[in-house]
């Protein structure tokens, strides 16, 4: 690991990832996948779904509803297009990754996936782009559903970085979240205390943003509440630094 951030870091890719939330006996769960150990990021970590905005993300002509990309835009301080492009990956990516779509009419949300199993795959192997799926099903997308959560960037030490934006979202009435994704090699819903717990304990590896992020949900007793949360959306990007054998992460917040 350099000591220190090399002369010119790698360009942070954008990206979009889901705070995937239901409400449990014991209180609020979260939906966490552990990511195959050989993927090229964060291989062997425990993770919530998300991943890298497709360039078709940006696409305009979808049915929308909920806060416009103007409102996005200023909730992560970057451009209408981006903050389009943010919100559609962050829909899209979720459905590939746990099978819940954030879609349905401007009546109703989606309460059954089944039939749409055949465009997660197209959309997955990139045959197949938001857009045009929500648009051969007659879906509208659902902005309304999601919350903006936080917005994180990979430290300048890494040769692989994303500018990932994060958000929150409820499990919509009647849908599942599976792990049927090549990414993961198991997937569930778990209390952000007790995610924490076995992080703590050594039995899995989290990431400074998802550690952060369980601590804050582990505060909230139920879904409405986090969602209710008014949040500042800073870019925090953690530095790592080398002492001796050890790597600590140092953040602002």
């Amino acid at each position: 690991m350099p000591t220190a951030p090399p002369e010119r870091p790698a360009t942070p890719k954008d990206a979009a990832t889901v705070l995937l939330l239901r409400d449990a006996a014991e209180g609020v769960e979260v939906f966490l996948q552990r990511r195959v150990a050989g993927m090229a990021f964060a291989g062997g970590m425990t993770v919530f779904p998300g991943g890298g905005v497709d360039e078709r993300d940006a696409d305009a002509s979808l049915s929308w509803v909920g806060p416009p990309a103007a409102r996005w835009a200023e909730w992560f301080s970057c451009s209408e297009s981006l903050a389009r492009a943010l919100v559609c990956a962050a829909v899209r990516e979720t459905f590939e990754e746990s099978g819940v779509l954030l879609a349905g009419t401007r009546a109703g949300v989606v309460t059954d996936t089944t039939p749409y199993a055949g465009a997660r795959a197209a959309l997955v192997s990139r045959e197949l782009s938001l857009a045009g799926f929500l648009a051969e099903a007659g879906l509208t997308l659902r902005a309304d559903l999601l919350r903006p959560w936080a917005n994180w960037v990979t430290p300048e030490q890494e040769p692989r970085r994303y500018d990932a934006r994060f958000f929150a979202a409820a499990l919509p009435a009647g849908q599942r979240a599976d792990g049927a994704t090549t990414e993961a090699e198991s997937s569930g819903w778990r209390r952000p205390a007790d995610a924490i717990e076995d992080a703590a304990a050594g039995h899995s590896m989290l990431m400074p943003p998802t550690w952060y992020s369980l601590t804050e949900l582990d505060r909230c007793a139920s879904v409405a509440e986090v969602l209710a949360t008014r949040r500042q959306v800073p870019k925090v990007t953690p530095r790592l630094v080398v002492d001796g054998e050890r790597v600590r992460v140092e953040v602002d917040l």
